[in-house]
């Protein structure tokens, strides 16, 4: 009876893809889960143990509180015993908040303003007021953002055009808007003369306003006739609507939209800090808050550890905690002040990790995906590590892997498989690391690098000259054409910097693919974000003289009772949702008439049915077959048109993006870390993408750490040779094979597993 105490029992699993699954899953264990990608993982472990956990958890809870909280349904499953409490660290991109800095992620700026409002001399009021989003303790000049944010005249307005040819190049103060309407019928400024003609005068009252103390006035024509509105002038009125106030909360406009026509600079009165000049009086051993904020962590940590004074001693011990797991997770070069939106992919994923080391709780499981995403090689074993120090605080830990090194370190392996989509959900192997050596499961422990001993050579290059965003040291670059280039360098070098900042602004026609997420719900599928299901209702529509919009589930095809979902969801008051397949469509999301017409023997649902790989043996239209070729081309071959973009993992979320990017017309394609989300089978498929892409006559850039990759490409550049500060130096240029000679973190891996 112990034993099973001491596993996660789960039976009959049937979410997504599963085959009705079993498995024992061991406590206080570190089990990774690994196969190809598509194959069943996330099935297994987040929609339905993380699930069902937190389905648990919510219960506990009175009814009028879990109405406020997320509420999870059942997943399908026979079993689901000794469950504990999950933590969940997952891929999602952080710091999408401008003010969101690794300060306040990691919950140590409260304890710095903490520690100021007590210590600091001269004594300030609270902790509150050493904050730039106090009334007292922003800046008066930039109310708190660290930047001066004023129009740009010659963004704003295009001085060739009329007001009514859209000279104002802002959208609420164009002839779209009222403001602009009001502007051409007002009567003070001609709507058809191009704003460079402007008599001086005229020109000066539509730019900046009547002079001081003057007011002049415009009639505003509504419904109830003209009425009398003061015209300030364009800058100022842009100003005052637009800057000096929150635009977040305006649904006509966003701050991009604002800072499209803007300029940005640092705030001559805080220096970038947002707080009030009193603020910055107040100190500790002569450093006040915003430089405490700038430190490298490393530094600050020498600060806090120097604090005697009793009061302030217990509270910097408390910031010392997350400072410290932050720099045990090589992350030392960072500050307190560095914008979470700013992080490359390592470093996010060490900070999300580094947030979850401080906890006392025990007995919990933890479930991580894909940690050493964004990891060079070198920075992995930290990882191992820190997976291992959770896991012996008496906690259950389980993680979504790909890289061998940390599925070596596991004390449980569980493959899932055999194959992706429909050809998975079924477990191929569980046991120790001895047993998946003479299994068949297809991730294979022989890591041996196959270096490009008989690289591409090219005469052509792209000059990247005195390169200095961020982090970089005044680089200068060249970068072969027409090859396959790898640039790599630990978390924190300055590749994000070199390749998505410096590269794109001197070659601005570069193709560039990131690591941001795409758009997923239930109602997106991959006909629909490849851009062929307009074409595909267009056949429809031509075939059978019926309206396209016939064959939309999101417009008139929809089925009456479900609205196009296939599914309903009864309203049961306080209980957990539950879903049920539509009895009039049986989930098809379509109604009857739409079904009733058909093209090439097909109706529309048995279309969207199609795998990939069937459809270029069904279309002719060169547009969809040349779309749907991309799809099969990264290996999604087995998905269907239909299949939603909200079930698809992570690796085939990214293949997908790729395969979108292929199809624009383009010779320099830039990929931030492709291999993200992939077992090694998969990078094979996707290496002869890229190769096939160069032998077309394009030049290929990867920002990588995957070995395979670096190995095979054509050229190899290399920045460090640390992170922050550390880096920003080119530490590296030749070929695969050049770099096993050289003497760089990357070259030490490449040597190692060669």
């Amino acid at each position: 009876m112990s034993k099973t105490k001491d596993e996660i029992i789960l039976r009959g699993l049937k979410e997504n893809n599963l085959k009705n699954i079993d498995l024992n899953i061991p406590k206080e264990k570190m089990t990774v889960f690994t196969g190809l990608s598509g194959s069943g993982k996330s099935s297994v472990v987040f929609h339905t143990l993380a699930t069902e956990s937190r389905r648990q958890m919510t219960l506990n809870y009175p009814l009028y509180v879990r109405n406020q909280m997320p509420r999870y349904e059942r997943p399908h499953a026979d079993l689901m015993q000794n469950l504990s409490p999950v933590v969940v660290v997952e891929q999602r991109q952080i710091g999408g908040n401008s003010r969101s800095t690794v300060g306040t992620y990691m919950d140590i700026h409260p304890l710095i303003r903490l520690l100021f409002s007590r210590i600091g001399k001269p004594a300030l009021g609270s902790a509150t007021d050493f904050s730039s989003q106090s009334s007292f303790g922003s800046c008066p000049k930039c109310h708190g953002y660290g930047e001066v944010i004023a129009p740009d005249l010659h963004k704003l307005v295009d001085f060739n055009k009329s007001l009514r040819e859209h000279a104002v190049r802002f959208k609420p103060l164009s002839p779209s808007g009222w403001q602009g309407r009001w502007m051409m019928t007002g009567g003070l400024f001609d709507p058809d003369l191009p704003i460079k003609d402007y008599p001086k005068e005229t020109l000066q009252l539509f730019l900046y306003g009547p002079p001081q103390g003057e007011k002049i006035f415009a009639p505003f024509h509504t419904k109830n006739g003209p009425q009398p509105h003061e015209w300030d002038g364009l800058l100022p009125r842009f100003t005052r609507l637009y800057i000096n106030r929150d635009v977040s909360k305006l649904k006509q406009v966003s701050e991009e939209d604002v800072f499209a026509v803007s300029t940005r600079s640092l705030c001559p009165t805080c220096k970038g800090s947002g707080l009030n000049p009193k603020v910055l009086e107040c100190k500790i051993n002569g450093f006040h808050i915003a430089d405490y904020d700038r430190l490298e962590l490393t530094e600050l940590l020498a600060e806090l550890t120097k604090i005697t004074n009793p009061m302030g001693e217990s509270i910097a011990q408390q910031a010392i905690l997350p400072v410290q797991q932050l720099i045990d997770m090589g992350l030392g070069y960072l500050s307190l002040s560095r914008r979470m939106g700013t992080l490359s992919g390592g470093e996010a994923q060490r900070v999300k990790i580094a947030r979850h080391l401080g906890s006392s709780l025990n007995n919990m499981t933890y479930i991580f995906d894909e940690p050493s995403a964004g990891l060079h090689p070198e920075e992995v074993d930290l990882l191992i590590q820190m997976l291992k120090k959770i896991k012996d605080n008496h906690n259950t830990v389980i993680v979504i892997e790909h890289d061998l090194s940390v599925i070596k370190a596991a004390d449980e392996i569980i493959e899932m498989g055999p194959r992706a989509g429909v050809h998975g959900g079924e477990v191929v192997f569980q046991g120790k690391l001895d047993g998946l050596k003479n299994s068949q499961a297809v991730t294979m422990l022989n890591d041996t690098l196959t270096i490009n001993k008989n690289p591409r050579v090219s005469n052509d290059f792209f000059t990247i000259e005195r390169a200095n965003q961020n982090n970089l040291k005044n680089i200068s670059v060249d970068i072969p054409k027409h090859v396959l280039v790898s640039i790599c360098g630990v978390s924190g070098s300055g590749k994000s910097s070199f390749m998505l900042e410096a590269f794109p602004e001197r070659y601005p026609e570069t193709i560039m693919v990131g690591q941001a997420s795409i758009g997923v719900s239930s109602r997106s599928t991959l006909a629909t974000y490849m851009g062929i299901m307009d074409d595909i209702r267009t056949i429809f529509s031509k075939g059978t003289g019926q309206p396209a919009g016939l064959f939309s589930f999101n417009s008139l095809g929809a089925c009456p009772i479900c609205n196009g979902k296939g599914v309903t969801i009864p309203d049961v008051a306080f209980a957990d949702p539950v879903t049920v397949c539509c009895e009039e469509c049986n989930g098809m999301r379509y109604s009857d008439e739409a079904l009733s017409y058909r093209y090439r023997d097909k109706n529309i649902v048995e279309i969207l049915n199609l795998t990939i790989d069937e459809a270029l043996d069904y279309f002719t239209l060169p547009k969809i077959i040349k779309r749907v070729n991309t799809l099969q081309e990264v290996g999604l071959g087995y998905l269907t048109l239909g299949q939603t973009t909200s079930s698809l993992s992570g690796g085939e979320v990214q293949r997908l993006k790729l395969a979108s990017h292929l199809q624009k017309k383009g010779q320099i394609y830039v990929l931030d870390e492709p291999s993200l989300g992939l077992h090694k089978q998969d990078n094979d498929k996707l290496l002869d993408v890229f190769q096939k892409l160069v032998n077309r006559g394009n030049s290929v850039i990867i920002i990588e750490h995957n070995l395979d990759f670096i190995a095979a490409s054509d050229y190899v550049i290399e920045l460090g040779p640390g992170g922050g500060k550390e880096g920003g130096h080119i530490v590296f240029e030749g070929t695969p094979d050049e770099m096993l000679y050289a003497d760089t973190l990357t070259a030490k891996w490449l040597k190692e597993l060669r």
